[in-house]
């Protein structure tokens, strides 16, 4: 955990920071917590194109979280990527999964 960003991409850094902030000024539990970087490290990973990166950080978002709603944005990204990798069959029972 913990993933260290390779583009210079003001938005993304910028996300990062404000994403470190609130982690740590947030009242939320330690698994709270560790799903959250979790999901940040994927959507980190995502958007710089390391898909297989993204997911092993979903997944283990997904075993910690437990919140409804916040499971559903994590089930969402995991069908775009498979959507964006053609896997059109998969990403559908991931975006089925997060209504």
């Amino acid at each position: 955990m913990g993933r260290i960003q390779k583009n210079d991409n003001f938005i993304d850094k910028t996300f990062t920071i404000v994403a470190d902030l609130l982690l740590k000024v947030f009242p939320a539990s330690k698994e709270e917590k560790q799903a959250f970087a979790y999901y940040r490290d994927g959507m980190s990973a995502q958007s710089e194109g390391e898909y297989a990166e993204a997911l092993e950080n979903y997944y283990e978002a997904l075993q910690i979280e437990e919140d409804p709603y916040d499971r559903s944005y994590i089930l969402y990204n995991v069908g775009l990527i498979y959507s964006n990798n053609g896997k059109y069959v998969k990403a559908l029972e991931y975006y089925h999964q997060a209504l």
